[in-house]
Formats: structure tokens, sequence, C-alpha cells
């Protein structure tokens, strides 16, 4: 069922998107969503203040196992987004899977099957999968 609803949000992508077909257009889209997540997450911090950024150096110990260091790193953040924050956030990353869904549409690559590549690899592979 799964693979229906990303075979037809592909589908639907393809038929909706005419203005921006080109795929220079479509690089550049999806570039400018990328850096509109990012501008909305740091709006989240500097306009509304819903959250904090505590980016510094992440405090591992150096003799520890790959499996231990999930208990020293951490994404840096405090607080939670707001319900508008979220709304924003949430916007900006469906229009980056949009631009992201007409890419694999412009290259004739299917969106499930790179999704099912990829959950196999870090099924498999699990914290080794990025070394």
């Amino acid at each position: 069922m799964k693979d229906i609803i990303y075979d037809d949000f592909q589908n639907t992508v393809n038929e909706v998107l005419i203005r921006h077909k080109s795929i220079l257009d479509i690089i550049t889209k999806f570039q400018e969503t990328d850096a509109r997540i990012n501008r909305a997450i740091a709006k989240s911090a500097t306009l509304c203040g819903c959250i904090k950024i505590k980016a510094e150096k992440q405090k591992i110990p150096e003799d520890i196992s790959l499996q231990d260091m999930i208990k020293y790193v951490d994404y840096q953040l405090e607080g939670q987004i707001c319900d508008n924050c979220r709304e924003v956030i949430e916007k900006e990353i469906g229009n980056h899977i949009f631009y992201l869904t007409a890419l694999c549409n412009a290259l004739d690559l299917n969106l499930y099957d790179i999704f099912l590549k990829e959950y196999k690899k870090l099924s498999t592979l699990g914290i080794y999968n990025l070394l």
C-alpha cells in the first residue's frame, strides 16, 4: 500500500509540474527549498524563540565505541518548535519533497525504490552506514 502512495505522489508531481519542468529549474528550486527550510529553522530560534540552538563541540570520550557514542551526542537544541513554526517548517519540507520528486521524475528515478534501497542499507549496516 505504501508504494502506491509514493507512486501516486510521484505521478501527481509529474502531472502538476509545468512551469518549472526544466532540469535547471528543478535543481535550483530544490536548492531554494533547502535554504528555506534552513531559514525557517533559524527563524524559530532567532525570531520566535521557541527553540534555542546550543551548538558547540560534541563532548565524546576518545576511547568510546561507536555503539556507545549515541549516549554522548545530541541535536544541540533546547525547547520545542511551536505550532506556528512547525507549520512553516512542515510546509517548507513539503515543498522540498515536491522538488525532490520532480528531480526523480526528470531523471526517470523511482522515489519509492530509492527509499527502499536506503532503508535496506540502513537496516543492514546500522550505525556503520555513514563510515
